[in-house]
């Protein structure tokens, strides 16, 4: 079913709620910009023809590379109407990162922030940029003011690309998953349908804007459908609280969308002021398993059970537990519409009986149909027509779904997915240095924590202060190992493949 392209629903957004407030932008948690949905509309149609005049065109990439702004949302909206295709990423990436991105992108514009200039120069000289004062408030901003407010005509079908979102994957070079328009819609309906989301609810959106998670399940849900958007310039407990009780200036939040690291941190500051948000109606948490516990401590202090969700990158969410129905503690809930889902024997690709653990796999008009320039990686990661997740996980008698493990290693710190192999090229290029195995071992706060287990040569004048200094010059600091600790020798098989289960034992109490 054809239910147009994104920048269609933006349009229909503009027309049905103009006069409202679409995005109220908080900086530092005070009130600095408004813009209402016919005001948003118009700002990204001059955008757009800034766009349009640099070049870009319908399929050019436009790589947003810059701290959390308003900007940043007007630039992506933008972009839709003229069919370019967005790629944001993360602003604390290093040089070796960006190096890679810029070249694998090929984009044909870099919008960045006055801080990541000098790097995005100093990495792609001749890629052009357009520099944007994030640190300014939005409505000083005045570059684009005077262009015209008709946007080109561009026809955009389902399968035209809308958005690429790099993953990390196991190689440690990251894929850049390719979402369509009809990707992009019909996760968003889905989600709006899912949470019964509406012009009268309130987002408080404190997640980053370069993930799925943020850019998509929040802020495509939330314009579609006409909610008002409470957006922080950052993630900070006092200020998402301030927000969510409404004393930011504007109405209190009838929705949060978080991972379990800023549940936790957000639990210890409320339950210290025993706090009332009364008019909170849905917390929806995920790109991190949520243990037990802290589900508990989340209806215990916030007031509410949590919704316990699922998604990819590659897939849109897929997973979510009923906001009417029984919400289970570990789930990650039930298949949203359109979804097909299999359990598999990752050895024999055999479907296997209920209740038992095999590779969840997906088909649906969620799922991406493949990774930037990378024909081998899209062909791998398919089998049949059907996405291979590289998940492990098991349904119960009644249909709802557990993830058990990740058969790709890759680790879940605080939201964030980390490439072991990423961090182990710095590592390993350290002098004295042998090798190194990073893994992610439980953590109470960020769900796992990356930690790393080094072989250096005998007599190396090598500590673990030095191997995590190190990292942080070349790695942003989620990326970093929390521990250092060496060994004699990594554990291997008889292949000489390092046993990462037996790794993570090195780091137990």
């Amino acid at each position: 079913m054809d239910r147009g392209p994104l920048k269609e629903h933006f349009f229909k957004g503009a027309a049905a709620w103009g006069s409202n407030t679409a995005i109220t932008f908080l900086r530092g948690g005070r009130k600095e910009t408004e813009l209402t949905y016919l005001e948003l509309d118009a700002h990204a149609n001059q955008v757009a023809h800034l766009f349009w005049d640099a070049g870009v065109r319908k399929g050019d990439r436009v790589v947003s590379f810059m701290d959390k702004c308003l900007f940043f949302v007007v630039a992506h909206v933008a972009l839709q109407k003229i069919g370019g295709l967005g790629v944001p990423l993360n602003p604390g990436f290093k040089r070796s990162e960006m190096a890679y991105l810029l070249q694998d992108a090929d984009p044909k514009l870099v919008l960045t922030g006055s801080g990541q200039e000098p790097l995005v120069h100093d990495t792609a000289p001749r890629v052009k940029t357009l520099t944007v004062s994030t640190e300014r408030p939005y409505q000083d901003l005045e570059f684009f003011r005077a262009a015209p407010q008709e946007v080109p005509r561009v026809d955009l079908a389902p399968h035209d690309p809308g958005l690429i979102v790099y993953t990390s994957g196991t190689t440690g070079k990251p894929k850049g998953a390719v979402l369509t328009q009809g990707n992009l819609v019909h996760d968003a309906e889905n989600i709006i349908a899912a949470w019964e989301i509406s012009d009268r609810d309130v987002l408080c959106h404190a997640l980053p804007l370069f993930h799925i998670h943020g850019l998509c399940f929040a802020l495509h849900t939330s314009l579609m459908a006409g909610a008002r958007v409470l957006m922080l310039d950052r993630f900070s407990p006092r200020a998402v609280i301030e927000a969510l009780t409404g004393k930011t200036g504007g109405p209190p939040c009838t929705l949060f969308m978080g991972v379990p690291s800023m549940y936790a941190t957000i639990m210890d500051v409320a339950g210290e002021r025993d706090l009332d948000f009364p008019r909170m109606r849905l917390w929806t948490c995920g790109s991190a398993p949520l243990l037990t516990k802290d589900f508990e401590r989340i209806r215990e202090v916030l007031g509410q059970e949590p919704v316990e969700r699922e998604g990819m990158s590659e897939t849109g969410m897929n997973f979510s537990n009923p906001i009417r129905g029984r919400r289970k503690p570990g789930s990650i809930g039930l298949p949203l519409p359109g979804l097909e889902v299999r359990i598999v024997d990752p050895v024999t690709h055999q479907d296997v009986a209920p209740g038992q653990t095999g590779e969840i796999r997906l088909r649906g008009p969620g799922v991406t149909p493949g990774y930037w320039r990378k024909p081998e990686a899209t062909a791998e990661a398919f089998e049949g027509g059907w996405f291979k997740t590289g998940d492990l996980g098991r349904r119960d008698e009644e249909g709802y779904y557990y993830l058990t493990d990740r058969i790709k290693h890759i680790i879940i710190s605080g939201g964030e997915n980390i490439s072991p192999k990423e961090v182990e090229g710095v590592i390993n290029r350290i002098p004295g240095v042998v090798e190194s195995s990073v893994v992610g071992v439980p953590d109470q706060k960020w769900g796992e924590k990356v930690v790393a287990a080094v072989v250096k040569d005998p007599g190396a004048p090598l500590g673990g202060k030095e191997i995590q200094e190190t990292c942080r010059d070349h790695l942003h600091k989620w990326k970093c190992p929390k521990e250092i600790r060496f060994l004699e020798k990594l554990p291997k098989n008889a292949m000489g493949k390092v046993l990462k289960e037996e790794v993570k034992k090195a780091f137990e109490p």
